[in-house]
């Protein structure tokens, strides 16, 4: 009886290997699927695709309330900025 245990044992523990490594494969699979369907954001200060690529500052005096002189410095130079 003792080897029967075992035998049984063993299936159960391969069943269950299989159906988790399966399930896994499944659900990794969606996620790629997933991300590759959906677009990535873009970042806030970064040019998006309907400015055709040219930085755009923000003007808003609450927003330039807040800048530095060097920032407002690479803004004003078209330049993305690099500092706070």
């Amino acid at each position: 009886m003792n080897g029967v245990r075992k035998a049984v044992l063993a299936a159960a523990v391969a069943g269950s290997m299989l159906v988790g490594g399966v399930g896994g494969a499944v659900l990794y699979a969606t996620t790629i699927a997933a991300s590759a369907a959906s677009p990535s954001p873009t970042p806030s200060g970064s040019p998006s695709s309907t400015s055709g690529g040219k930085f755009v500052p923000n003007e808003d005096p609450t927003h330039e309330a807040g800048e530095s002189a060097a920032r407002e410095a690479q803004e004003n130079a078209g330049q993305v900025p690099t500092v706070p």
